[in-house]
């Protein structure tokens, strides 16, 4: 890999995530969520902040973009161009299939709407990383507050279609919550089972639960596997079209 990820907190549940070119020394911040944490992560590694990518408008993900580059005036802001009306003063704007340049690296948008209609994810294929944000979690995904129901569920089957090792850094630490409602839903998944184990104990430890990988969310993920036979004898919706069994999921997440 010719890119060093590096995760740490945010406020109470956020994950802060820096991405840094190893031949360049380019760094950017995958969101920017809270300033302070953000300076501490790079001083940390000895890095500068080259770049700034935003996956969406929510408040949690761009409120540090002033104090970024009021420390990091060369930073490049960028963020999606369905939503320029909303995000930060950018520096580019870009949309489905552009590439990002980061040193000698480079990663390329994908437009992934439902949690908000502009959301973006950033892949990192030749790294084989995924940066979703607020659209697909660890053993969930995230509410559908402005798109649909059958577009998130297009959106997940997308990032679900990445290949298996691709390394998913997620927005939030969700994971032991989702893993509640998961094992309501898909009762009799060994796997499932297996991976709440891993992030009781991860958790105990003060340890977290991301990054996770495409495969494993194959496999463990509810919100992923309406087409599953398992999840629809669960939810009593035997051979039901899995739009249909993902909007009910999420809605039963809702109230969960």
């Amino acid at each position: 890999m010719t890119v060093e990820f590096y995760e740490f907190r945010c406020f109470e549940d956020n994950f802060g995530l820096l991405a840094h070119d190893r031949a360049s020394g380019a760094t950017v911040a995958l969101d920017a969520p809270e300033a302070g944490p953000i300076f501490a992560a790079l001083a940390e590694k000895g890095w500068t902040l080259t770049d700034i990518w935003l996956t969406h408008h929510h408040y949690d993900h761009i409120d540090a973009v002033g104090e970024l580059k009021a420390r990091f005036p060369q930073a490049r802001v960028v963020g999606a161009r369905k939503d320029i009306h909303r995000l930060p003063p950018l520096d580019r704007a870009v949309g489905e299939g552009d590439i990002l340049p980061l040193g000698a690296s480079s990663a390329v948008a994908l437009e992934t709407p439902g949690h908000t209609l502009g959301h973006l994810a950033y892949y990192f294929e030749d790294d084989d990383a995924v940066v979703v944000g607020d659209t697909l979690f660890s053993l969930g995904c995230g509410r559908v507050m402005e798109g649909t129901m059958p577009m998130m569920h297009q959106t997940l089957m997308r990032l679900a279609g990445l290949p298996g090792e691709t390394l998913v850094f997620c927005g939030h630490e969700y994971t032991a919550a989702n893993a509640r409602f998961a094992a309501t839903v898909d009762p009799e998944n060994p796997l499932l089972a297996e991976r709440i184990r891993e992030v009781t104990d991860l958790r105990a430890r003060g340890e977290f639960t991301l990054p996770t990988t495409i495969a494993r969310e194959r496999e463990t993920n509810p919100f992923l596997r309406a087409a599953n036979p398992q999840v629809q004898k669960a939810l009593g919706l035997e051979f039901a079209d899995p739009v249909e069994v993902f909007t009910i999921l999420r809605e039963r997440k809702n109230r969960f």
